[in-house]
């Protein structure tokens, strides 16, 4: 390589093709590969670095908390939960459809794991989504009423393509942080997707959010387009113990 191709390629921000370049040309002079060749696998490894940057900045930026996927969910040591259902969901089409997961079992049958797999199957499809606890989401919310920024803060989760809200319920809420909420489901409702992790089936609902007729109304939102998934099975977590 010149030293003028060397400064270009850092001029262009070309880090991929620079530090493949050398190997590529001995490769191409051994296998007398045409220049078009030569120059096709210097780009597309350029550009599947671009794509791989892109995922990784998608990936921090979604807050997931650790890289579970739906390939290492231990399935068989799970019989509570359809290895079919989750594979169709893997699909996406639940995205494009605007339809609502919610995955409902006790602490410890692998609610987290299978809704952060879905989450990265979304990013890795170039989807915008977020990783939320439900006691943080529902903290930023009564803060967001401190600095009237509730609107923006509507604003910013209801464009996302998947919002993935884990560990929903047995909080203790204000009815204020109960309105929030129901403003931004309302917003979301048939626009994007919501995955809700939860230890509460639906009548219990009423107990954690209050004001009945409000979640009636929710319930209504997010049941309407929505996939249920029991999980009635063994913790994961002592299987392993």
């Amino acid at each position: 390589m010149t030293e003028e191709l060397e400064q270009l390629l850092k001029n262009l921000k070309l880090r991929r093709i620079l530090e493949i370049y050398d190997e590529q040309l001995r490769a191409a002079d051994k296998g007398d590969i045409s220049y078009s060749d030569f120059v096709t696998r210097l780009v597309r490894a350029q550009w599947q670095a671009k794509q791989e940057g892109a995922l990784e900045w998608r990936i921090r930026r979604a807050n997931l908390p650790e890289r579970w996927t739906l390939e290492t969910f231990p399935f068989a040591r799970q019989p509570g939960v359809n290895r079919k259902q989750i594979r169709g969901f893997a699909e996406l089409e639940f995205i494009a459809k605007a339809e609502n997961i919610v995955l409902v079992g006790k602490t410890g049958v692998g609610k987290t794991g299978l809704a952060c797999g879905l989450l990265l199957k979304a990013l890795e499809n170039g989807y915008r989504c977020q990783f939320i606890r439900a006691q943080d989401l529902f903290d930023e919310m009564y803060a967001s009423l401190a600095d009237r920024s509730t609107r923006q803060l509507l604003k910013r989760l209801a464009r996302l393509d998947v919002l993935l809200i884990d560990e929903f319920g047995y909080l203790t809420l204000k009815p204020e942080q109960g309105n929030i909420f129901f403003k931004l489901m309302e917003e979301r409702y048939h626009c994007h997707s919501t995955i809700i992790t939860t230890n509460l089936v639906y009548d219990e609902w009423h107990n954690f959010l209050g004001n009945k007729s409000m979640v009636d109304a929710l319930l209504s939102r997010v049941r309407h387009y929505c996939h249920t998934v029991n999980i009635d099975g063994p913790s994961l977590r002592e299987l392993q113990g």
